[in-house]
């Protein structure tokens, strides 16, 4: 049973920020010349991973925090393009009606016709229907707009309502090594659908205390699909997000997540930096955008990981 990640009178610790000096090159924290992780932990080494004959069926990962402003959009962007990298056909579903994963593709969700919205809800549009392909080779868009906000309302009365997403994706994972689904931030029915059609969840947490309080309530919804609708589930990793190891915030933050959840937590920290608000500007990952920059050096090492387990 994971460890309380809060003082003994249930409330967080005092958020006391320490500045350290000068941003370092490197937000991760981690030490690689002792090799240790931003947590101090022993930092294993992951190898490139081996290319493939073949490709499909894909393993469907959730990216979930029903807190908003963690990074899950940035992490899905950034993580699928470095998968794709390694050479996974790899792709992304904008599960949220703010549409923030096409937006941060070049799409304009308002200038799009079909979304995934029309995939759950309308007889006869297929995945394929509305399949966009991105500016990185090996990843594909399913996009969403704000059309996909009134998908919650509609399902509520349908037969097996919390399949819709995984019918949709059917005919299609095979064609793909690895889906990854960008959830909204909340625990509502397309949250549901998401986990339901997943066999992984990976949770975004902010290195900020108030983003630690629903993780406790999501590893709960977590543990409800995956008893009630979904045995397969299983959550592969806490990452880190928006790091900075110049803050006693931060690093206490980390060591608080580390000790309630242990190996669940990736080695790999995503450090923060203002290339990532660039980077959605521009509407590309941050592995083309900034190839050489501490942020894509996160992702390529993320994504090592996230295929090593």
């Amino acid at each position: 049973m994971a460890k309380s990640i809060f003082s003994g009178d249930g409330l967080p610790l005092t958020p006391a920020v320490e500045h350290l000096g000068e941003p370092p090159a490197d937000l991760s924290g981690s030490d690689p010349a002792a090799g240790l992780d931003a947590a101090g932990r022993p930092m294993p080494v992951f190898p490139d991973p081996a290319l493939l004959e073949r490709h499909g069926p894909a393993w469907v990962l959730a990216m979930c925090n029903q807190k908003g402003g963690v990074g899950k959009t940035t992490s899905t962007i950034n993580l699928g393009a470095a998968l794709a990298e390694w050479g996974r056909r790899v792709l992304l579903v904008d599960f949220d009606p703010q549409g923030a994963l096409s937006v941060g593709l070049g799409v304009n969700p308002h200038d799009l016709d079909r979304t995934i919205y029309n995939v759950l809800i309308e007889d006869g549009v297929t995945a394929d229907d509305v399949l966009l392909k991105t500016n990185t080779p090996g990843m594909d868009l399913l996009p969403s707009n704000i059309d996909l906000s009134a998908a919650e309302l509609q399902l509520v009365n349908e037969v097996a309502r919390e399949h819709v997403l995984t019918r949709a994706l059917a005919p299609i994972v095979a064609d793909y090594d690895i889906v990854l689904i960008d959830c909204q931030p909340s625990l509502g029915l397309l949250t549901v659908n998401a986990l339901t059609a997943a066999q992984g969840v990976i949770i975004p947490l902010e290195c900020e205390y108030f983003a630690l309080r629903g993780v406790a309530l999501l590893m709960q919804t977590v543990e409800k699909v995956k008893t009630r609708l979904n045995p397969p589930l299983e959550v592969e990793g806490i990452l880190a997000t928006m790091f900075d190891p110049r803050t006693l915030h931060s690093r206490e933050v980390l060591a608080r997540v580390v000790e309630a959840f242990s190996d669940r937590v990736f080695h790999t920290v995503i450090g923060r930096t203002v290339r990532f608000p660039e980077t959605t500007v521009v509407g590309e990952p941050i592995t083309t955008y900034a190839s050489n920059s501490a942020g894509a050096r996160a992702y390529r090492e993320l994504a090592k990981e996230v295929l090593a387990r």
